[in-house]
């Protein structure tokens, strides 16, 4: 890796970190000596690049700083455009609309050099359409996501029952195959996850959650990695 690049490299991780990245971390990644990140951070903090911290603590990068969002590698772009084909093949017509439009912005903003990593990118995604009997609008669902209310779902179940669910909603998942809704079930009073394409009926309430989005979302992860830790005790909806 070049040294310049490098140097950019450091900036990427630091800013992808919500908490102090230690110089080994560093070197590990950029596989090269904790010596020559410290001389490399010691350059970047000269240059007036923003890093707080110290060798034995750990490297922050103050949120003030600010990069052009468009200065991207060619494996950045690649990756880009990878998960925008994924999006653009798997998600509903709005967000997939939206993943498409990514692409073209991306496309036209690059350097000539470099548009070829887009539009004639090496990686590319399989197409995996959604059932075509899906009735639910998801854009209904991240709007109930985005607004913090709740929802009135009937669903049905694997055996074909059908339960009415007053539910708080927190993300809508994508596989390759379906989509899952992941909310806090009132009737079973626990987190669940629901495929959308056996939503029967959904509506959007006036109540709200009740408490902060992001208190909800970390509850959930907390519940999630207790599940995976005992992947026996697994609810079903």
């Amino acid at each position: 890796m070049r040294r310049a690049d490098r140097l950019f490299q450091i900036i990427q991780i630091l800013r992808r970190s919500n908490r102090p990245v230690t110089a080994a971390a560093l070197a590990e990644e950029l596989e090269v000596s904790t010596r020559t990140v410290y001389r490399d951070t010691a350059e970047l903090i000269g240059c007036s690049v923003p890093i707080l911290g110290e060798a034995g603590f750990g490297y922050v990068l103050a949120e003030e700083y600010n990069m052009p969002p468009l200065m991207l590698t060619r494996d950045e772009l690649e990756a880009v455009t990878l998960g925008a084909q994924w999006v653009a093949d798997r998600a509903d017509n709005v967000i997939a609309q939206a993943a498409r439009d990514v692409i073209a912005k991306i496309s036209s903003a690059v350097p000539e050099r470099l548009r070829c990593f887009v539009v004639e990118s090496s990686v590319g995604a399989k197409p995996a359409p959604y059932a075509e009997d899906e009735r639910i609008d998801c854009a209904l669902l991240r709007a109930a996501i985005r607004q913090g209310r709740k929802l009135r779902l009937r669903y049905r179940s694997d055996e074909n029952e059908i339960t009415d669910r007053i539910v708080r909603p927190l993300l809508l998942g994508y596989a390759d195959s379906y989509r899952m809704l992941i909310v806090w079930c009132e009737l079973r009073e626990g987190f669940r996850h629901f495929r959308t394409d056996r939503i029967v009926n959904v509506v959007m309430l006036d109540e709200t959650i009740g408490e902060p989005a992001v208190a909800l979302r970390r509850r959930w992860e907390a519940w999630r990695l207790a599940e995976i830790a005992a992947p026996q005790h697994l609810h079903k909806v």
